[in-house]
């Protein structure tokens, strides 16, 4: 079974077209995709939290 693909947060951020200072208030209200800390610290998203959480905001309008 492959490795989900996993997203680096400038990768996430130019796909959604948004700024990180918005992402992080988004997260701050649990309003955004779920990120995942690797051991090394860096953050990085899933790409099935991120097309789910596309496809639940695209259903909102």
């Amino acid at each position: 079974m492959a490795r989900p693909q996993m997203l680096k947060l400038p990768e996430v951020l130019d796909e959604i077209q948004m700024s990180r200072a918005a992402f992080y208030r988004m997260r701050a209200r649990g309003q955004a995709p779920r990120l995942v800390k690797l051991p090394n610290g860096h953050l990085r998203v899933r790409r099935s939290d991120l097309d789910a959480w596309l496809n639940g905001h695209a259903s909102a309008y």
